[in-house]
């Protein structure tokens, strides 16, 4: 079975930046969509950042000037730079991503979260 570990969630000052992690390991065919989306609560969870295997990516609107997606498909690997941290971006922060598998189909894997905590 897939997994996905996330790494890198912590406190940053506002202003700050932070860097999130995303590894998948296990048994792998092939990786489509790589990304993070996040949840506070009262609020549904939320696209924040997504990546195409050619390096493709979506923002949402709030993080697109500040947030930067990328991935090492060697590695299997998504990461999130987060620059600018805002106390609205303090959030339970989730790795995704859509397997391809040997049949053609497609999956969907979620990590457990990782807080990010932004002070004023």
């Amino acid at each position: 079975q897939v997994q996905l570990v996330e790494s890198g969630g912590g406190l940053v000052r506002a202003g700050g930046s932070l860097t999130l992690s995303c590894a998948a390991s296990g048994s792998i065919f092939s990786i489509n969509v790589m990304g993070w989306f996040r949840q506070t609560p009262g609020k549904q969870r939320e696209l924040v950042a997504a990546i195409t295997r050619g390096g493709i990516p979506n923002y949402a609107d709030s993080v697109k000037d500040r947030y930067t997606i990328a991935r090492n498909n060697a590695k299997n690997t998504v990461y999130l730079q987060m620059n600018s941290r805002k106390p609205e971006d303090t959030a339970v922060y989730y790795c995704n991503t859509k397997l391809v598998q040997r049949n053609g189909g497609y999956l969907a894997v979620w990590g457990q979260g990782t807080l990010v905590t932004v002070s004023s």
